[in-house]
């Protein structure tokens, strides 16, 4: 599945509920069809990949990460624990995922296009130095908008698709939000505000990080898929904008938002155990 937003380590998730996507029992997928389910679209890997997000949590709070020594990468080895996230997935997937949303999913990336797509995917997400990923990206749009390629506006239907509810610019106020209220409940930093007036202030710059947003996604984009024709970018855009796909990718969104917040609340809690490394 296509995954730009986590570059930004951190994200919104509305209740998982509210999307009204429950499905009835009759309806339901089982669970050996949600793990092929994971495997076949690469949302298992998307699923790895968000340990990487901790990265940015000691930026958030001021804090440099090194002065923790061993104990900040055993600490985020615990926190994002790969299987613990895979089966809460599984457990929200159960319940929320139709059996038809996940046949014509699983149908589009069991094809030849749809599994080359998944391994150009995995690899991206998989590969940590962001950095060198987003500047190899501006630079591939920056050289398809002086040939006037219809590339890059094919690859921003594409991003519109897997976000279609608009809803990663709200996930990433909202994930900071809570992992700055339970850093404070934990001591870690000294916050006066209540989470209403931190989201005031976050949201002052908006407009900002919308934009911030769409050009990582872009970037991201024209990297993950630079291998790719012209012919196979649109055959996939036009699969990603079919209604069945949008139900999958808002869900998958969410689940993967959710996890992530919940995963940085609890580091915030845990990052209470550090004590500063001593020099030898």
């Amino acid at each position: 599945m296509t995954y730009f937003i986590r570059q930004f380590a951190i994200s919104l998730i509305l209740p998982i509920f509210s999307l009204g996507v429950m499905a009835s029992p009759s309806q339901a997928a089982s669970q050996d069809q949600i793990e092929a389910f994971l495997t076949t679209t690469g949302f298992d890997v998307a699923l790895e990949s968000i340990a990487q997000a901790s990265a940015s949590a000691p930026q958030m709070l001021g804090i440099d990460p090194d002065g923790f020594g061993s104990d900040w990468a055993r600490l985020t080895e615990e926190v994002f624990d790969t299987a613990l996230m895979h089966e809460t997935a599984v457990s929200i997937l159960e319940q929320t995922l139709s059996e038809e949303a996940l046949v014509h999913a699983v149908s589009f990336y069991a094809s030849e296009l749809g599994q080359r797509l998944v391994v150009a995917e995995n690899a991206a997400h998989m590969d940590d130095d962001d950095e060198a990923k987003q500047l190899a990206g501006q630079e591939i749009v920056s050289k398809l908008i002086k040939e006037g390629s219809s590339r890059v506006e094919s690859l921003k239907r594409m991003n519109r698709a897997v976000d279609a509810s608009g809803t990663s610019l709200r996930a990433l106020q909202e994930i900071q939000v809570r992992f700055l209220l339970a850093a404070s409940a934990s001591g870690i930093i000294d916050m006066q505000l209540s989470g209403d007036e931190l989201r005031t202030m976050i949201q002052r710059n908006e407009g900002e990080l919308r934009r911030s947003l769409q050009l990582s996604a872009l970037a991201g984009a024209a990297y993950t898929y630079q291998d790719f024709s012209d012919e196979d970018v649109d055959a996939y855009v036009d699969a990603l904008e079919q209604p069945l796909m949008q139900e999958v990718y808002e869900l998958l969104n969410a689940i993967q938002y959710e996890i992530m917040a919940m995963r940085f609340e609890v580091l915030a809690a845990r990052m209470a155990e550090l004590r500063p490394a001593q020099d030898i």
